[in-house]
């Protein structure tokens, strides 16, 4: 079951002016920057209340960031839900007939377990659901 709005994702070209705007915009810096090699990411979070912004940068051009800033330009990515349980999310997901685009949890920035919910099933916006690694 979906607990709340976890993060928000936003692909940028470049995370160091990014950083900039958003800690100038949220009046903090980012409290983690990190690279997610197996996503072809870097990453920063600023924390808003009981949510975050993620800022995602290529780090390579063969990304799927790259790609989707290639295609749609810089912009909101995706919407990130947290659950209690990815696993029984991801199955219950499917058999309402969601196309989950990761056969299994991978690991993702900021400590968590993520997959993805395709957007042609979830009218356009791609859904990430997180869950922390403990």
């Amino acid at each position: 079951m979906v607990k709340k709005i976890e993060h928000i994702g936003i692909a940028v070209k470049n995370l160091k002016q990014a950083n900039e705007v958003y800690q100038q915009l949220l009046g903090d810096p980012p409290y983690k920057i990190e690279s997610v090699e197996s996503e072809g990411v870097n990453t920063s979070f600023f924390q808003t209340g009981a949510s975050k912004i993620e800022l995602l940068e290529a780090s390579h051009p063969n990304s799927a960031i790259a790609k989707f800033i290639e295609k749609k330009g810089e912009g909101i990515h995706h919407i990130a839900f947290a659950v209690e349980d990815i696993k029984a999310e991801m199955e219950r997901l499917k058999k309402e007939g969601f196309k989950i685009i990761n056969e299994h949890p991978i690991k993702g920035a900021d400590n968590q377990w993520v997959c993805f919910v395709h957007p042609k099933d979830t009218k356009g916006v791609l859904i990430e659901l997180c869950q922390k690694i403990t």
